[in-house]
């Protein structure tokens, strides 16, 4: 009896528990009801498919198109044949001979190329080989610079060489131009002729060759200072020339016509030669036919010149 009385007891306490599970699972299971969509009026839909064949008429412009191409090649570039192609004889046979893709051809340990040639697709207009041609000039212009540079960075003792030559070489020109003048005016007295009245030499070709470079400079000169004077007074001359024109000859050009016209050939041997020599021969002249040393800058009574040091300017000090 005591069991039969504990059973509805225990029945009792378990179905609250029942209850709450029930609730719970309708709560998991509940639904929410969901808005339809508006239908579609006829106004949208005309809309919409006037809209869709707009889209297709619009053909893509020129530079969409290039865009469009150059993506989709690059795309492929990118993709390799190997991984996304399906398996082919070509594959499998190298895959006998032990390649794998990511690997390099030939033997084991060999550092080739594991990715083929890039494609470098030119965009400008320039033909085949025009880029080794600008990058040969810009080559050259490099090695140009190269050479400037070395230039600039001479050395120091060079370059002080260089300018004691050159100098050196004027100084020993000027002293070439003084021994010409000194030779002319011992010219010019042993010859009789007065106040530098070099026409008459000139004329009857007696200037020597040795001064002969400083007649002509000076008879240039003079036809360039006359021919400003006469462009300046527009200044006319006759034809008949009177006496007092006679010593105007030089410098007009009528008396030195044979010198300038016909030409020198002895004259530009002379003035080819080094100016040292130049001097030197000057400088021997003037000992040899007036017993004059330029160094001593003394005409002596004999011809042995006994109190001159010697020939060269170092054995005067």
């Amino acid at each position: 009896m005591a069991n039969d009385q504990d059973m509805p007891t225990k029945n009792k306490a378990t179905a609250p528990v029942n209850t709450v599970e029930e609730e719970e699972d309708d709560y998991l299971s509940m639904t929410f009801a969901t808005t339809p969509a508006p239908k579609e009026t006829s106004l949208q839909r005309t809309a919409r498919l006037k809209k869709e064949s707009l889209a297709r008429s619009q053909l893509p412009s020129k530079q969409e198109k290039e865009a469009a191409a150059t993506l989709a090649r690059e795309q492929a570039l990118a993709t390799s044949l190997l991984d996304n192609a399906p398996k082919s004889k070509a594959a499998s046979m190298m895959a006998k001979m032990g390649f794998t893709p990511g690997s390099a051809l030939g033997a084991k340990g060999n550092e080739g190329r594991l990715t083929p040639l890039e494609v470098s697709a030119r965009e400008g207009k320039s033909g085949i080989g025009l880029e080794g041609e600008r990058k040969r000039k810009v080559r050259e212009e490099w090695q140009r610079e190269g050479e400037k540079v070395k230039r600039v960075k001479e050395s120091e003792g060079e370059w002080r060489e260089r300018v004691a030559r050159e100098r050196e070489e004027k100084r020993v020109e000027g002293a070439w131009w003084g021994g010409m003048k000194v030779l002319e005016g011992l010219a010019e007295g042993d010859e009789g002729v007065e106040g530098g009245d070099v026409a008459k030499i000139v004329k009857a070709r007696k200037v020597h060759l040795l001064y002969r470079p400083l007649v002509k400079f000076r008879v240039d000169a003079e036809r360039e200072r006359r021919a400003r004077y006469d462009l300046h007074q527009s200044l006319s001359r006759n034809v008949e020339q009177t006496e007092e024109d006679a010593d105007d000859n030089l410098a007009f050009g009528d008396e030195v016509e044979d010198l300038e016209d016909e030409g020198d050939a002895e004259l530009e041997e002379y003035e080819a030669l080094p100016v040292a020599e130049r001097l030197g021969n000057v400088v021997k002249h003037l000992r040899s036919e007036y017993r004059y040393c330029f160094w001593c800058k003394h005409r002596y009574e004999d011809e042995k010149l006994e109190d001159c040091p010697g020939l060269t300017e170092d054995e005067h000090g």
